[in-house]
């Protein structure tokens, strides 16, 4: 069978804003998208109000089955009755069992966010920053049981500007994984891309965001807590203790300054600055446990003798 846009049955697998844009360049493309994937409906915000996911929004608004099994692993027998060609995933969020790999009739394939076989993993785009990276990109490929183990159809670059964080980064990956597989998926349908295994000597992990990983330590380098900062942001943000109370940092960027004990502001007037293990940081936008974010001039501005205070 040779397939099109009309006749291939799509299962599409996501959850966040970043995949929505990938379903949405397939159904502005013709595609025929069968059935979506997502994770269950969550609270947000301080009244917990119950939220569906991006991609559940966007496809009822189109009129397609969602379903959202809390277990992919024990929830999935509707997957037969879709009967899909294909399954297209992208940050779904939950292992997808051997059984889900088995049900399409031409295979899964998964959008994933580096370019393999570096960065495999549950958090690539925010390692990728992390790591003081300048280049990073999308990787079509192979679903198996490994993770991001299987073969690699195509892949797309796309440069970190020293200005990116994870939101900003995230878009831009987004727009690449939308255009590679509206270009790549009927050829990989009608086996035009057999695809080429991963060098197992250059994989390297991006380990999950631990809660842990959002503490930001002072004696690290002005340089590392940047990037840090700049992977975190703008959500769930790195944050330090100011008097007890949560201070969320959004944006910084390294500055000239006299070295100081880690942690201490060095600076809390027309700017926002604080010493680190080697250097200094200027914090350019933070937010106040309880307040809303603002630029550090602005947050100096509104408090008392913040100078010679520790950030810990």
């Amino acid at each position: 069978m040779t397939y099109d846009k009309q006749s291939a049955r799509i299962v599409y697998m996501g959850t966040p804003e970043i995949t929505a844009t990938v379903l949405k360049g397939l159904l502005d493309e013709g595609f025929q998208v069968v059935g979506v994937v997502t994770n269950p409906d969550k609270p947000v915000g301080r009244k917990n109000v119950l939220t569906p996911s991006p991609v559940k929004s966007l496809a009822l608004s189109y009129g397609i089955p969602v379903f959202q099994p809390a277990k992919i692993r024990l929830e999935n027998d509707f997957l037969q009755e879709l009967k899909p060609d294909v399954l297209v995933t992208m940050a779904y969020g939950q292992i997808v069992p051997q059984k889900v790999l088995d049900c399409p009739a031409r295979g899964c394939i998964n959008l994933h966010g580096s370019l393999l076989p570096a960065l495999r993993g549950a958090a690539p785009i925010q390692r990728s920053i992390d790591l003081g990276m300048e280049k990073t990109g999308i990787t079509l490929m192979e679903m198996v049981a490994a993770m991001d183990a299987g073969r690699m159809y195509d892949k797309i670059a796309v440069d970190i500007l020293p200005e990116d964080n994870y939101t900003s980064l995230a878009e831009k990956l987004s727009i690449a994984a939308r255009d590679l597989i509206v270009k790549d998926l009927i050829p990989y349908l009608n086996g035009e891309l057999p695809g080429i295994p991963q060098e197992e000597s250059l994989v390297t992990f991006a380990d999950k965001i631990r809660p842990e990983d959002e503490k930001l330590d002072f004696s690290w380098p002005a340089k590392r807590l940047s990037n840090r900062i700049r992977a975190l942001s703008l959500t769930p943000g790195g944050y330090a203790y100011l008097d007890g109370l949560k201070l969320k940092v959004l944006r910084a960027h390294v500055v000239e300054g006299i070295g100081a004990a880690p942690g201490s502001i060095v600076k809390a007037h027309k700017g926002f600055e604080v010493a680190t293990g080697e250097g200094v940081l200027s914090l350019d936008e933070v937010q106040l446990q309880g307040k809303k974010a603002m630029d550090g001039k602005s947050f100096v501005n509104g408090m008392r003798d913040l100078l010679g205070k520790t950030l810990q």
